[in-house]
Formats: structure tokens, C-alpha cells, sequence
């Protein structure tokens, strides 16, 4: 399973970030891009020392500062119905093929007429 499909499916709902300096943030996650950047709301944040915290309504975390998340053990469980239900609507097909458009053609992968480096009009009598 792919972290950021756990993150997509974990939209909404609560989650710890512990970042690489030692700072934690729980709240709600509203948003993660491909670069695993994170978007909280309600959010508590608690210093490296454990000894301050901060209530802030919305926190924006950039993917490469963290160190861990923790999300609902609920949510695994969810992502795999999830990837349970796709495989099941994705039976029958073969190979992708549905017709023979392509078959027998051999200008397909490497090789072939053409399309090499160097000069193109290279044995063509080009006058």
C-alpha cells in the first residue's frame, strides 16, 4: 500500500505528525499533495520538550520536515476495502486489447524503417 493512498483515504479525519525536529501537531487532515505537504485544521501543537502547546486553527506542514504520522487503525482497514472493491470492478479485459488494430504491424519497439539518427535522406538520391 502507498503512503499517499493512506493519506487520501485519511482525509478528515484525525492524525499525529511528529516532525524531524521533535515538534508534534494532532488535528484533522484537510489536504496532502504528492510531495506529502500537509494541511491540518484544529490542530494542537506541541513543542520538542513537551513542556508548551499551541491551539491553532490551521497548520500547513511540508512533506520533507516529517519525521512519522499516526492515523486511525480504522483507516487501513478502509484503504484496503477500497483496493478490494477496484480489483473486483476491474475483472475480465485480457491484455487490453479489444480489437486487432494494431496486430501484425512490425514498426512497433526498436529497429525498423527509419526514424534513426543521423541523416535522414541518406540513400534516397536526394538530387
Amino acid at each position: 500500500m502507498l503512503p499517499l493512498s493512506l493519506l487520501n483515504t485519511s482525509q478528515g479525519h484525525p492524525m499525529l505528525v511528529e516532525l524531524k525536529n521533535g515538534e508534534t501537531y494532532n488535528g484533522h487532515l484537510v489536504s496532502c499533495d504528492n510531495f506529502m505537504n500537509i494541511s491540518l485544521r484544529e490542530v494542537i501543537c506541541t513543542s520538542a520538550d513537551r513542556e508548551e502547546f499551541w491551539r491553532l486553527p490551521e497548520a500547513y506542514i511540508r512533506g520533507n520536515t516529517i519525521k512519522y504520522l499516526r492515523v486511525p487503525d480504522e483507516m487501513l482497514d478502509l484503504v484496503f476495502a477500497q483496493r478490494a472493491e477496484r480489483e473486483q470492478g476491474n475483472r475480465g479485459g485480457g491484455r487490453g486489447r479489444s480489437n486487432d488494430r494494431d496486430r501484425g504491424r512490425g514498426d512497433r519497439g526498436r529497429g525498423g524503417r527509419g526514424g534513426g539518427r543521423g541523416d535522414s535522406q541518406r540513400g534516397r538520391g536526394r538530387g
